[in-house]
């Protein structure tokens, strides 16, 4: 049993060794002639493991998958200052990750906010004029609404109040997609034609 766990554990170091000797090739091979095949296997290899170790840190999928990327192109650009001596290419590949992922955490620190008295800026909320005007339209809308088909006027709600995606329609209205797009369309063309003759 002992030496069976002996030559998994050989085995585990010389693999560990054989990737090391292949990262350190193809890191030279980055830092000499912008090799994008060699980057291309170092991408492979350590982008969804950088993911995986920043969503381990509390991390969410976006900005896991954000910081990868941003670490990616970290040992793109500064390939050629990784130094064996120092460490290994996985070392280093997660130490930059770790230091993009502490300063954005710094970053992202909201900076406490100071009340500013009476700030005298011009306001942007509409004038009497505009709201006239924008009510006018509302109103010519909600018109031009009633006068399309029921089917088609449930797909313009769902999409511009409920802001539904068209797949997401598509399967809360159990109708096919080409369906949803289709009854859109001929929802638009109807508007316009409302709208612009009024009739």
């Amino acid at each position: 049993m002992y030496a069976v766990m002996e030559l998994a554990d050989r085995r585990k170091d010389e693999e560990k060794q054989r990737l090391e000797s292949l990262f350190r090739s193809l890191i030279t091979r980055v830092a000499q002639n912008r090799d994008r095949q060699a980057f291309g296997q170092l991408f492979d290899h350590f982008a969804p493991r950088l993911k995986s170790f920043m969503m381990r840190k509390n991390t969410s999928a976006e900005l896991a998958e954000d910081l990868a990327q941003d670490a990616m192109i970290a040992v793109w650009t500064k390939a050629a200052l990784y130094e064996p001596s120092k460490g290994s290419v996985t070392t280093w590949v997660f130490t930059i990750a770790r230091n993009l992922r502490i300063d954005r955490v710094r970053r992202d620190v909201h900076m406490p906010t100071t009340e500013l008295g009476d700030y005298d800026e011009p306001s942007e909320a509409p004038e009497g004029e505009e709201l006239l005007g924008r009510k006018q339209e509302n109103g010519l809308v909600a018109r031009a609404l009633q006068e399309i088909p029921e089917e088609q006027r449930q797909i313009l709600v769902l999409s511009f109040v409920e802001e539904l995606p068209q797949s997401e329609i598509a399967s809360k209205l159990a109708i096919p997609l080409g369906t949803v797009k289709s009854r859109m369309r001929l929802a638009y063309g109807r508007l316009r034609r409302i709208l612009e003759t009024g009739l």
